[in-house]
């Protein structure tokens, strides 16, 4: 819990500065549009129709789809936009306050009192008096009700901003469903409501203060809020310390781990670390190469297949030095080594279960597939090692279900489906009792653990020197165990905690 709690008042800053810049720009593009539409019928039918089919976009879509629009920009003009973190997060979400602000100005707008507009035409006032001092007072409070659900919605859906790199309260929640760790959860929820709960109050009294002609009470509300923010920004100024470098991490519990191992290592050599964890496979490296993050542990058959575009077929050593040198030649991107553990992906099933089966290999699983039920990890489906394994098996299952791993793991206890795509690090295949089946064509890659390091640092000779000490350091065993720890139910392990365990194993110094 302690953990959990002192990660709030940062996570917090970054969620409270990230909601209220899109609920401004929302707002800046909102107004305009709801007096357009409330003079122009066929202008609010095209501004409300947008602003509906964005609400059908789930938030989490809308945040991914950002990343690649953004890239392509970058791309057009040569870099400089970045396509990870706030900027993705404020568009989506600014695009999501849409609907209630436009609705509620609209709505308002069209509904006034047609004698009270007859009277400021009759004392010769203009279009634009006419909107300042009688349209704007009287459609306040219905406008502010439609800003007080922009504001609890963009709230609740930052928290999805995780997802593409940017720091917010759904740090906790990610980490903990990805961890099992429903302490994380539920104080990123509760930090994230009491946020909400609170603007809401606050912009009700507005609300309320507006009905009312209390001016006072009014301006007290958006004090509040304005200084809220404020304190929020100046909560994120950076301190004294040395160069800030941000960790980047996939969503699972070893990269949670490798990520704090590196953050020890950086933050002994004098850096200061912020992380992102939960980035999927196709966001992370291209993050490395745009300089959005600076340094992280990637897997060499997943670089191989997925950006280098090649199947299975060398060895582990010629696979990653391939990726080494076509990741310097092709984006200048550093591989300090492989840190001495490979983490395949390895199909896995229940040991009696593959007993009685009599299946051993994925030969034998292809034959039985069709009356099989497959689990998978978010990815894999998407991915091109799956293709790879339906070429050389033939292998079709009954049906196919992804979850993220620790729900993965959860499925195939409990029955629900019969195989997995395990990762062959993980401790839980030991707890599990599970059969690891034997890959005898070899369409799978070699899964080296490798370190990374964005072109903006390919030199940094301080922070090389302070990363080697991690290569071929790591045996497999004593990851999984590391791994078990964090993924457990029972007496878990922080990540954090994890990572000084391992540290102390293989000898290195401790971090700050």
């Amino acid at each position: 819990m302690n953990e959990a709690l002192a990660r709030v008042p940062g996570l917090l800053a970054q969620h409270v500065l990230l909601s209220a810049a899109a609920l401004l720009l929302g707002l800046a593009i909102a107004l305009p549009l709801t007096i357009w539409s409330a003079r122009n019928q066929a202008v609010a039918r095209v501004t409300l129709g947008f602003a509906s089919l964005v609400q059908t976009i789930p938030a989490l879509a809308l945040l991914a789809l950002f990343y690649p629009v953004l890239l392509f920009f970058s791309g057009l003009v040569g870099g400089g936009i970045p396509a990870l973190g706030f900027l993705p997060s404020l568009l989506a979400l600014a695009l999501y306050a849409l609907l209630p602000i436009l609705r509620n100005g609209v709505t308002g707008l069209a509904n006034l009192d047609p004698a009270v507009l007859q009277a400021a035409d009759g004392v010769g006032m203009t279009a634009r008096q006419k909107l300042w001092m009688v349209e704007a007072p009287l459609v306040a409070p219905v406008l502010m009700a439609g800003i007080r659900t922009a504001a609890v919605w963009t709230i609740g859906a930052a928290t999805l901003s995780t997802t593409v790199g940017q720091p917010s309260l759904g740090d906790l929640i990610f980490a903990g469903l990805q961890t099992q760790n429903w302490t994380l959860v539920v104080v990123g929820c509760l930090a994230s409501a009491a946020l909400a709960m609170v603007v809401d109050a606050l912009l009700g009294l507005a609300e309320r203060s507006i009905a009312a002609r209390r001016k006072g009470r009014f301006w007290t509300s958006i004090g509040v809020l304005v200084a809220g923010v404020l304190l929020a920004l100046v909560s994120m100024l950076p301190g004294s310390g040395g160069k800030h470098v941000v960790i980047g991490a996939k969503g699972f519990s070893e990269q949670y781990i490798l990520a704090r191992m590196i953050g020890h290592r950086l933050e002994a050599a004098g850096y200061r670390v912020s992380y992102r964890e939960g980035l999927g496979s196709a966001v992370v490296f291209n993050a490395l190469t745009s300089n959005d993050i600076d340094v992280y542990v990637d897997y060499s058959g997943t670089i191989w297949t997925n950006e280098m575009g090649r199947k299975a077929g060398p060895g582990r050593a010629q696979i990653v030095n391939g990726v080494a040198q076509w990741a310097m030649r092709t984006h200048h991107v550093r591989l300090l080594g492989a840190l001495g553990f490979e983490n395949t992906y390895a199909f896995a099933m229940r040991g009696d279960d593959a007993k009685r089966r009599g299946i051993t290999s994925l030969t034998d699983l292809a034959r039985q597939a069709p009356q099989l039920n497959f689990g998978t990890d978010l990815e894999f489906l998407d991915r091109p090692e799956w293709k790879q394994v339906q070429q050389a098996y033939g292998m079709h299952f009954r049906s196919a279900h992804p979850y993220t791993p620790s729900f993965m793991y959860r499925a195939l206890a409990s029955k629900r489906v019969d195989v997995i795509s395990a990762f062959s690090s993980d401790g839980r295949i030991a707890k599990q009792h599970l059969k690891v089946l034997t890959d005898p064509k070899h369409a799978i890659p070699g899964y080296d653990a490798i370190l990374m390091v964005s072109p903006d640092h390919a030199d940094d000779a301080k922070m090389i020197a302070a990363l080697k000490p991690l290569v071929g350091r790591i045996p497999i065993g004593l990851m999984r165990q590391a791994n078990y720890m964090v993924d457990r139910s029972t007496d878990k392990k922080s990540p954090d905690a994890a990572a000084r365990w391992l540290e102390h194993q293989i000898r290195l110094p401790q971090g700050k």
